[in-house]
């Protein structure tokens, strides 16, 4: 009861200014190492933090999580609750910003989120990560900058890379399937109503797609789950593409990467299934080096 009375009170506060702020200040600073402002890029928004386990992390697995904010807004330092919620449970996370609209439109912020996967597959060695236990997450637009890196081949490779070189990908709330598009804010980045087929990650489904964790809030009124989340996970099973699909009913479209916070975790356990599913892909990793 004292719980759910928390929770609906900070709820309450979320509603006010500045809510991630709000979930960062509740987060414990003794879980976790962070190394910060590291840049993968020539603009000013290419920079990334790295969060390490406490311990220092050895062949730890490897998130980088992207934000979502529909490309139009959003920061890495506001998100430093899923840095803490990823390191508390053994692994190396990199948050990183890209290029928002309107200094950049579909592609730019693609080209970054791909930079930004490639400086961690050359460095996070000397932060305890393994680069052969590299996942993409994220949330919202977020979450379609992870897919399109998982399932179109063409944007890693500018940075020499393979979806195949990526052992999963997470998906929270992520936009997979969204022409034509709704969102007034979404339009522009997109060239509406121009917006190009090859934009949509569910264009780009094959059976080589890196397995895939497919999270949603059941009554999402931003991104529709059924199409985009449903739509996704059907897609990836007909290719015969592992992928794991979950419905949560108490966090809403915001809510859903806030219940990585700790005050917040009582609404979903997005962080228990996201560790889950990394933990189980690396054991899967671990039978395969040794012939099992």
């Amino acid at each position: 009861m004292i719980k759910a009375f928390f929770v609906g009170a900070l709820l309450s506060l979320l509603m006010g200014c500045s809510p991630l702020k709000v979930l960062n200040a509740f987060t414990p600073g003794g879980t976790f190492n962070r190394v910060s402002d590291l840049r993968y890029g020539s603009d000013p928004r290419n920079e990334l933090d790295v969060y390490t386990p406490v311990d220092g992390g050895k062949n730890a697995p490897v998130v980088v999580f992207f934000y979502g904010g529909s490309w139009n807004t959003g920061s890495r330092t506001d998100y430093s609750f899923v840095g803490e919620a990823l390191a508390s449970r053994g692994i190396v996370a990199v948050l990183a910003d890209y290029r928002l609209y309107p200094q950049v439109h579909y592609q730019g912020f693609l080209q970054d989120s791909a930079q930004a996967v490639g400086w961690t597959r050359e460095h996070i060695r000397q932060y305890g990560g393994d680069p052969d236990k590299l996942y993409v997450m994220g949330h919202s637009a977020g979450g379609y900058n992870a897919a399109m890196l998982a399932l179109d081949p063409k944007w890693l490779a500018v940075v020499g890379m393979k979806p195949s070189m990526l052992k999963g990908w997470i998906g929270l709330a992520g936009p997979y399937d969204f022409l034509p598009i709704e969102n007034p804010d979404v339009k522009p980045v997109f060239f509406f109503p121009d917006s190009p087929p090859d934009s949509q990650p569910i264009n780009h489904v094959s059976a080589a797609s890196p397995p895939a964790l497919l999270i949603a809030a059941k009554d999402d009124s931003l991104v529709n789950p059924a199409r985009n989340t449903g739509g996704m996970a059907k897609r990836l099973r007909e290719q015969g593409v592992s992928v794991r699909e979950l419905y949560f009913a108490r966090p809403g479209h915001a809510t859903l990467v806030a219940a990585f916070s700790r005050p917040m975790r009582s609404l979903a356990p997005v962080l228990d299934e996201v560790a889950n599913f990394i933990h189980a892909q690396d054991q899967v990793h671990v039978a395969a080096a040794s012939g099992g």
